[in-house]
Order: structure tokens, then sequence, then C-alpha cells
């Protein structure tokens, strides 16, 4: 039986268009407007339609601002499938999680320099040797007194450690140079995908001593996801709609 309010009559006109937006949904975390345009625009036409069948028929909510969308579920429902085996993006080690907000800090500050807004059309741009020059700064600010948090260190032991898993889950794309142009690491472009602004970059700063006080107790951290926005607070950014136990789909 078709419905009367919600997607059935969308599914009913203009079937091709709603599957194209579902799949796209659930191919990865972020769904970007830059990723198909004319689906993302669609979504967010009938943005009402689309919750109500994520809320109706999973338990889960629809996360859509301007340029990112992602669905949200907030628990597991196959208790089999434990937290070490699920594929979601995170970081366990203390000094990933501390490189990964110190990235958020990074961003903030990057838009404040460059006068740029979520509301820009393009995404913001840096260079690997400018976020490895503030990441050092910072590390030494939050750990005086440990002498290891020179910028070889930061560079070998965190950005490269976390990077690639950035990229894979979408959070930062790496700007091929041409072939014929041989880039040297700190010259590397990124550009900041918009999944960042759905995350707290002034959490680090609000936090920092209970942060020491847990890091000279304990190396590692508990696991935590920035798909998980209860598991990651240090990351939730309370203007968005997360802030309750659960993850992106998938």
């Amino acid at each position: 039986m078709i419905e009367t309010d919600g997607i059935g009559p969308l599914l009913a006109r203009q079937g091709d268009r709603v599957r194209t937006v579902l799949n796209i949904l659930l191919e990865s975390p972020y769904f970007y407007k830059t990723d198909d345009e004319t689906a993302f625009n669609f979504l967010r036409r009938h943005r009402s339609e689309f919750t109500r069948f994520f809320e109706d028929h999973f338990g889960w909510s629809l996360v859509l601002d301007g340029k990112c969308a992602r669905v949200y579920k907030e628990r597991w429902y196959n208790r089999e499938i434990t937290e070490s085996n699920r594929d979601v993006f995170n970081f366990s080690r203390r000094d990933e999680c501390i490189g990964f907000m110190i990235l958020l800090e990074f961003f903030e500050h990057q838009l404040e320099d460059n006068g740029m807004t979520v509301e820009d059309k393009d995404n913001l741009r840096f260079r690997f040797g400018d976020l490895l020059e503030f990441a050092t700064r910072r590390f030494r600010d939050v750990f005086p007194g440990e002498g290891k948090y020179e910028a070889e260190y930061v560079r070998a032991k965190v950005l490269r450690q976390i990077m690639p898993v950035l990229e894979r889950y979408r959070f930062l794309r790496r700007i091929q140079p041409p072939a014929d142009e041989p880039v040297a690491e700190e010259q590397i472009l990124f550009e900041a995908m918009p999944a960042l602004y759905h995350y707290n970059s002034a959490y680090l700063g609000k936090n920092l001593e209970s942060i020491r006080a847990l890091a000279s107790g304990e190396p590692e951290v508990r696991e935590s996801s920035p798909r998980d926005d209860a598991a990651l607070e240090p990351f939730a950014d309370d203007s968005t709609e997360d802030g309750v136990d659960g993850e992106n789909v998938p």
C-alpha cells in the first residue's frame, strides 16, 4: 500500500531520484553537495519526506545542512557485532585523538584567517606544512613537559597516522598535483570537507586540564569515533543535531 503523506507518493512519481538519494546516503558516511548536486538539491527539497522515511522505518535521524547530509542511528541492534568489529571512523591512541582535536582547531583558525564560513561555495584548502607547524605548537602547549613533540615526531607518529583515515572517511581530500610536478610533503594541498563543520573545534581548549590529567595516567584512551557522538564528546558540536549515542550510517 502506497503512503499518502510520506515518501510513497514521491517514490511513485520520481522513483529513480528517490532511489538515487537513498543509495548515496548509504554508500558513505557523508553525502556532499558536490557528490551529486542534483540529487542533493532533491533531498533538500523533500527533506520532510526523507526524514519521516528514516524515522518511521529505521529509527534513524537525517542530518542535513547546505553542503552535507548524513543519516544517524542511535544504537546498534545486532549485539554480536562488537565495537571492535564495527567499521567506524575512530582513533584509540592518545596522540591520534588529540591530533584530530588539533586538526579541528586548525580548521577553525584557517576559516577565520581566510574569512570563510560554511556558506562559501568553495571549501577551505590548506598545506600539510601549515598543519604540521600548527599541530607541533599545540602539542607543546598541551604537554609542555614532554620533549618528544618535535615536528618530526608529530609528522611521523600523529599526522601520517591520522591523515589517511581522515581521507578514507571523507573528512579531507588530497589535491593531486600534476604528474610532472613533484611536490614536497609540506606543500601537499588538502581540501577540508564540510563534515568538519559538524564537530566542536573548541573542546581541546575548554578541557585542557582534564585532558592532561587523563593523559598523565594512561597513554591509551578508550576507543572513540567521530561517527559516535556520545563516545566522542570532544568532537561533537552542540550546535548540530548530534549528542546522543549513535553512529553515522553506514
